[in-house]
Order: C-alpha cells, then structure tokens, then sequence
C-alpha cells in the first residue's frame, strides 16, 4: 500500500511540473500588440531602463525608407525580388500608399493588420513585423487581388496578385 502511494505522488509531482512549465511556456509565447509601448523597469541599484516590446515598431506615417531604397527597375539586395517605382504603380496603388503615409482611415478592416509572410517570399522576419494593405481593383465586388505589406524597417512591398508574387516598391 505504501509503494502505491508513493508512485502515485510521484505521478502527481510530475504531472504538476508538467503543467507549470506548460504555462509559462506559453506565457512567453503570447504576441503582443505591436504598436504597444515599451516597458520600463526599475532596479534599486540604477536608473529605470526601457525594455522593447517583442514585436518590432512600425515606420511612422513620413518615414519612406528612402535612405535604403534600391533603384527602380533593378533587383532589391535584401530580397532579390524586382523594384518598382512607385509612381510607376496604378494609380489606387499610389492612393493606398497615401492613405499608410496618413495612418488611415483605411476602406477594409483587414487594412494595418499583420501579414505572416506564409508564402516565404518577402525576407524572413518575426510574426508582426509585416503588415498588409488594400488596394482597391476597380471593377472588382471584393477586396481583389492587390495589396502593398509594409515592414516596420520601412521597406514596402507590392503583389497583384493575392501574395504569388511581389516587387519591393521605391519611393
């Protein structure tokens, strides 16, 4: 009777040890808002520090990324995907950029939401890093085919063809 009692705490411990740990495993797997602020914490010792938030800023409405904008009609570095002007882009296209440059209103609630990059065609960065925007095609009773996803490094990027394709856009 004993032996049994035994084994039976030793199985509880384990399995007690195995949801504790499952918890905080998936407590630090949580994705935050990434426009969310950074946090601050304080020792007794120093000065309080920031601490980034996990997911990275996004560029601010002004910021074009033109100081690392590769030449139109080349081939992006980063990416090796094509480079288009962005004058060169129709013209809904070039309305959508001035509604990002704006911060919105946005026509879609799917607009500034995060893009995942399933596809595995724009450079590899972490969930949230992306995010996705529509561009209007005429004609068309849904959101269409078209959309620029944006980096938070400032990068833009541009399919017309539902995320098959893309060319990083120069502005």
């Amino acid at each position: 009777m004993r032996d049994r009692r035994t084994w039976l705490g030793l199985v509880v411990a384990i399995l007690t040890a195995v949801v504790i740990w499952w918890f905080q495993a998936d407590a630090g797997t949580t994705t935050q808002d990434p426009q969310a602020a950074p946090t601050t914490s304080e020792s007794p010792t120093s000065e309080p520090t920031v601490e980034p938030t996990d997911a990275p800023a996004l560029p601010s409405p002004t910021d074009t990324g033109a100081a690392s904008e590769p030449p139109a009609g080349g081939t992006d570095p980063e990416s090796g995907l094509p480079v288009v002007a962005a004058a060169d882009l129709p013209a809904e296209a070039r309305d959508t950029l001035t509604l990002i440059d704006q911060g919105g209103p946005y026509p879609y609630d799917q607009d500034d939401e995060t893009f995942r990059n399933d596809e595995e065609i724009l450079p590899d960065h972490p969930e949230g890093y992306y995010r996705e925007y529509t561009v209007e095609t005429p004609g068309a009773d849904d959101r269409g085919a078209r959309r620029i996803v944006v980096g938070s490094g400032g990068e833009f990027y541009w399919t017309d063809d539902h995320y098959s394709s893309f060319s990083r856009i120069a502005r």
